[in-house]
């Protein structure tokens, strides 16, 4: 061991040269000694500031320091020494508490300082929030939250001193998800993907068989080419999806598509995984390379896809040393003090390198010494395998280990472990009513590394690991009764989300949101199961939970479930109709209002008056949008007559918000206002929330009327942090496009570019349904097309995230 190395907590600093393929091409020979220049002027600051050089690798520096002050000091000093020069170097510093071992450090620690680093730009130094709590505030520039490409959770960065940067090399643009752990090792594998999709090829297809990590592979590689996909990295999971005609829908909604055809030339990755059970869908890849010209696809299957093109990376298990460092790591999270050995090395070969199989061993070292671990594998393995002769031998370790874990819990875990088959990732709550789980049995699976916490309270069961459960739950004989509780407990939860204007209670988007693909498996099961009413229930509760995400993915589930629902009339199948005709309106489809009139139709032949005034209260906005007043004033006095008369108040909000732009219209503008004002009040005591961010909008679309902007745009600063809250992205894009328009109106075109820029890079990355930018309430800011000081802010714009540039608009109406 290292006697020089700091210990305890201790800061590490990374640096590296931004742009040396470049520089080298053009110095040519001068290259070299500007190097050697640039590494003798760093050391000598890291010496002088008590810094310690763990590695040098290239042009890159590891140098650890026992105080974060010295090191923050150091890359102070360094950036100084460099500034003159050609080459910019980039810093980053984290501060953490990491194992000292022979060869150095391990831990997350260290990845995190590497990761934070690569973020960063020539001559700009970025520090964690561990770092900065140990320094102080001063001197550093808060640049909020980014989540770096080791695709961990995010992390609140620090920028040393006032210097404007192009935005950091963070991953707040894409929705590939937070990873439990750094990947370890796969660095020549990480490389091989990435040249490959960085050059001529449009589909890679990651192939081995189960449990050797090509999910954690392929999102790493979707992770490094972040920042080469202008229209975005997007990972798309079909391990819920069960039948293979589902798969051009959940490829076209993750990416915010109506249809596939609408990719057209954006330069987007689509990063699909576990493909391997719905082979027969294959196809779908083909049409997404056909429709988009210049979109690439990386996939994971257990086998090829076959279709022209594709560029097979066959996936070997892990080497003998980075397995021994995957199983060292695991290891230390249950035992810090875990020293590998002989027999851990052997444990890595006895388990064939496979990824899970190591981690589902690693939980076992907690209480055994790898010698005693190793000889109960030479005892289980082949007993285990001696029965699955058909299966790859990799395979059959696999799945031996999965069983030896399984058949260790003792049978009340077994049959809890089954039941959680069912689920994509789920809550305690969800556990408890549909497998009767509790606290302590989920530990426990936890602690055997068969269950993964995730962020948010939440348990995740690893695709290969939940085929096995589900294998078991189909032998169990309790498939049917868990299947259905599963899709009852999501009726019950989308029900309390009172996500249909009728219902008690406030909306509660946010209820739901985390539980789509539990959702999505509940309507698949219905479907399967030919039990349509219930299906159809848990679609009709999601009504507006449609409408803000993806009207036409609740059209598709609908419309699959009607066949096989309750016949007319009835409320559930009435309910089924409204749902259509809210996503044939936000499509502008021609049925949509023969779709409200059947309903409508329907609800009064049940004698349901709440239901009937609403559908009265959908046909007038109906006969408004093709500018028959009078109709939509007939309709709006009747459903406002009836919501008086029931003493229903979210019903009176909506219609009061109709109203209120007929007076609008009418040029009766004060009128309007306060009808708005009273909708708005309505809605925000009642919780419709959705209603209450429209009424909003309307004011402040009737206060830039009155020529009052200011006031229009404090409407529009609740209406966003609304929409935000809902998850409501069309919702998001008109409100900060108006919120453009105020800022036009008040003469501030820099800001009005900055969100315009940010919004038309947003729907590059990923159109959004019923997105109109010709929208006569925007129009005026399409009149400073041109002009240099809001085309210099567009174009700073089309750089911005859109969560921040939600945060810049918010912060300007703030002042």
């Amino acid at each position: 061991m290292r006697g020089d190395l700091p210990s305890g907590t201790v800061t590490f600093l990374f640096t590296d040269v931004e742009g040396s393929t470049r520089l080298l091409q053009e110095l040519g020979d001068g290259y070299a000694p500007l190097l050697a220049e640039h590494r003798q002027a760093l050391r000598d600051v890291f010496l002088r500031h008590r810094g310690v050089e763990v590695d040098t690798q290239g042009d890159a520096f590891f140098v650890a320091f026992a105080r974060a002050s010295d090191a923050l000091a150091a890359a102070a000093a360094g950036r100084e020494a460099l500034s003159d020069g050609p080459i910019g170097v980039r810093m980053g510093l984290h501060t953490g508490e990491p194992l000292v071992i022979d060869e150095g450090y391990v831990g997350i620690d260290v990845h995190r300082a590497a990761r934070i680093a690569s973020a960063g730009h020539g001559g700009q130094v970025l520090v964690s929030q561990a770092t900065r709590d140990l320094v102080g505030a001063e001197g550093l520039r808060d640049m909020g939250e980014h989540r770096l490409k080791d695709l961990s959770a995010p992390e609140r960065i620090y920028q040393l001193g006032d210097h404007d940067f192009p935005p950091l090399r963070s991953l707040n643009a894409t929705n590939l998800p937070i990873a439990a752990n750094p990947l370890v090792g796969r660095e020549r594998e990480l490389t091989d993907i990435v040249a490959l999709l960085g050059g001529s090829a449009r589909l890679v297809t990651i192939t081995g068989p189960g449990g050797t990590g090509k999910t954690r592979l392929a999102l790493q590689a979707g992770a490094e080419l972040v920042q080469e996909f202008s229209g975005g990295v997007f990972f798309v999971p079909l391990a819920g999806v069960r039948e293979a005609e589902l798969v051009p829908a959940t490829v076209a909604s993750t990416i915010g598509l109506h249809q596939l055809g609408e990719l057209g030339d954006r330069e987007a990755l689509l990063v699909i995984d576990n493909f391997e059970h719905v082979l027969d869908a294959a196809p779908v890849v083909r049409d997404v390379l056909s429709a988009g010209t210049r979109s690439k696809v990386l996939a994971t299957s257990r086998a090829p896809l076959r279709i022209e093109g594709e560029r097979e990376y066959p996936l070997d298990p892990l080497p003998d040393d980075d397995a021994l460092a995957l199983l060292t790591e695991r290891a230390r999270a249950v035992r810090p003090d875990f020293a590998p050995d002989e027999a851990t090395r052997e444990i890595c070969r006895r388990l064939d390198g496979l990824p899970l199989a190591l981690e589902l061993a690693a939980p076992r070292l907690r209480s055994l010494g790898s010698a005693a671990l190793l000889e109960r594998l030479d005892r289980r393995l082949p007993l285990l395998t001696s029965g699955r002769r058909d299966a790859p031998e990799r395979q059959r370790t696999l799945h031996a280990t999965i069983e030896w874990s399984y058949e260790l819990l003792d049978p009340a875990l077994q049959r809890l472990f089954a039941r959680l088959g069912v689920f994509a990732t789920f809550t305690l709550e969800a556990a408890e009513a549909v497998a009767d789980a509790h606290l302590e049995r989920i530990d426990a699976l936890v602690e055997s590394s068969l269950l993964k916490p995730t962020r948010g309270d939440r348990f995740l069961m690893l695709e290969t690991i939940r085929e096995f459960a589900l294998e078991r739950l189909e032998t169990s004989g309790e498939a049917e009764a868990i299947w259905l509780r599963h899709a009852e407990f999501f009726l019950d939860l989308a029900r309390r989300a009172s996500l249909n204007q009728e219902s008690e209670g406030p909306m509660r988007h946010d209820l739901v949101i985390p539980e789509h693909n539990n959702v999505r498996a509940a309507l698949a099961w219905t479907t399967r199961a030919g039990r349509g009413e219930l299906g159809l229930s848990l679609a009709g509760a999601l009504e507006n939970f449609w409408m803000t995400t993806d009207p036409w993915e609740g059209r598709r589930w609908i419309e699959d479930l009607l066949p096989i629902g309750p016949t007319a009339p009835s409320p559930t199948h009435a309910l089924a109709l409204r749902c259509l005709g809210n996503s044939a309106t936000m499509a502008g489809e021609d049925d949509s209002e023969s779709l409200y009139e059947q309903s409508l139709a329907e609800f009064r032949e049940l004698g349901d008056e709440l239901r009937t005034a609403v559908g009265l209260h959908r046909l007038a906005g109906h006969a408004l949008r093709r500018g028959d007043e009078a109709h939509a004033r007939r309709l709006a006095d009747e459903s406002l007559a009836s919501h008086r008369r029931t003493g229903f108040k979210k019903g009176e909000a909506g219609v009061l918000g109709l109203l209120g732009e007929l007076e609008r219209r009418s040029g009766s503008l004060e009128r309007a206002l306060e009808l708005y004002q009273r909708s708005t009040a309505l809605a925000h005591e009642t919780g419709f929330t959705w209603w209450e961010k429209h009424a909003l909008t309307s004011q402040a679309i009737t206060y830039f009327s009155l020529d009052r902007p200011a006031e229009g745009a404090e409407r529009l600063r609740t209406a966003l942090e609304l929409a935000q809250r809902m998850g409501d992205r069309i919702g998001t894009l008109e409100t900060l496009a108006l919120l453009a328009r105020a800022a036009v109106e008040q003469g501030d075109l820099p800001l009005a570019g900055r969100l315009w820029g940010a919004i038309e890079a947003e729907v590059a990355r990923a159109p959004v349904s019923g997105w109109d930018p010709e929208d006569q309430h925007i129009a005026p800011v399409a009149r400073h097309f041109g002009d240099s000081d809001f085309e210099a802010g567009r174009c700073a714009g089309h750089t911005l995230p859109i969560d921040d540039a939600v945060a810049t608009a918010l912060k300007a109406v703030d002042g």
